[in-house]
């Protein structure tokens, strides 16, 4: 099987620790032991979330006092897709002697003109007192919002067309090799009006990204992988329960977080229905059982797993 993974920004930064070196390669070390059984026996591609390390490498860059500017949201995602690569292909190749890892910088097509540039709301960055957002607001052109008791700094989230890099991945995948890919959603890049490509301050969300590039490649399966063990019907009421077994039309009639739990039921959901083949969510630990079927919430066309013919 062709199996395109989705590692969680959770996954990768436990909640409470801090998104630096040490307990980072810790978690990417577990993440890896849990993956590895699966590179093993299947064609597997590696996505991944950079949502913490985005937040400290734009603060520092924000607070740098050699910097004119800070450096774009771009550039501070290329960045950390090289930084998290690194670290995840390190780990596979210790866990997978002999076979061939690659980690990539990829970038992710999305329209000039697509609505959300003209409503930013995903949330980047730490938070600040109203005075201090605003100044920072006028200083660098930021677009600025509540969120809760402080003020952060909101960017478009564009919905991803492509990967750039897909025919290449496609070709790295068929040697045989493990590639990690498509970090943080893979760089925003827009073609300009002489067709070059040039990035964008924006952030795509990296389980869309996951499913485009699991449509593109085409994949047998989707493992969106987080730090829950399935999704939750009727979250935090008395009434609440786990789903098991879904189709895409069921998984859209829930509803679920716009900033968790939402973005991942419409990549799987998107999936599902433009492929026929299997999306899941799950514990990241439990990845070879959810392939399986016997864990995580799986997401077919007629909800069974392995697939019954609907024909």
């Amino acid at each position: 099987m062709r199996v395109v993974v989705a590692l969680g920004g959770n996954a990768l930064v436990g909640r409470g620790e801090s998104p630096d070196d040490g307990p980072q390669r810790a978690n990417v070390d577990r993440a890896v032991r849990a993956l590895a059984p699966l590179a093993r026996r299947h064609e597997l591609i590696v996505t991944h979330g950079n949502g913490p390390q985005v937040g400290v490498l734009s603060l520092e860059s924000v607070n740098d006092p050699n910097l004119t500017r800070p450096y774009p949201l771009d550039t501070v995602g290329a960045e950390t897709q090289g930084m998290i690569g690194y670290w995840i292909l390190q780990a596979l190749q210790n866990a997978l002697p002999g076979r061939q890892v690659m980690a990539m910088i990829t970038q992710t097509l999305v329209s000039a003109v697509d609505p959300a540039f003209e409503n930013p709301t995903k949330f980047v960055g730490q938070v600040y007192e109203r005075d201090e957002a605003e100044k920072l607001a006028a200083d660098y052109g930021w677009t600025i919002r509540r969120d809760g008791e402080h003020w952060r700094r909101v960017v478009p989230s564009p919905r991803p067309q492509r990967v750039i890099e897909t025919r290449l991945i496609r070709e790295l995948v068929r040697l045989g090799t493990v590639v990690v890919c498509a970090g943080g959603g893979g760089v925003p890049v827009f073609r300009n009006d002489v067709g070059r490509l040039e990035g964008l301050e924006a952030v795509v969300d990296k389980d869309l990204t996951a499913s485009v590039l699991a449509e593109s490649l085409d994949a047998d399966a989707l493992l969106i992988l987080t730090d829950v063990p399935r999704v939750l019907r009727y979250y935090g009421t008395p009434a609440q329960e786990e789903i098991t077994h879904t189709t895409p039309h069921e998984l859209r009639a829930e509803e679920f977080p716009a900033g968790s739990m939402g973005p991942k039921a419409e990549a799987a959901a998107r999936f599902v229905e433009r492929t026929g083949d299997m999306a899941a969510i799950g514990l990241l630990d439990e990845c070879a059982e959810i392939l399986e079927g016997t864990a995580g919430t799986i997401v077919t066309p007629n909800a069974t797993w392995p697939l019954e013919s609907t024909l």
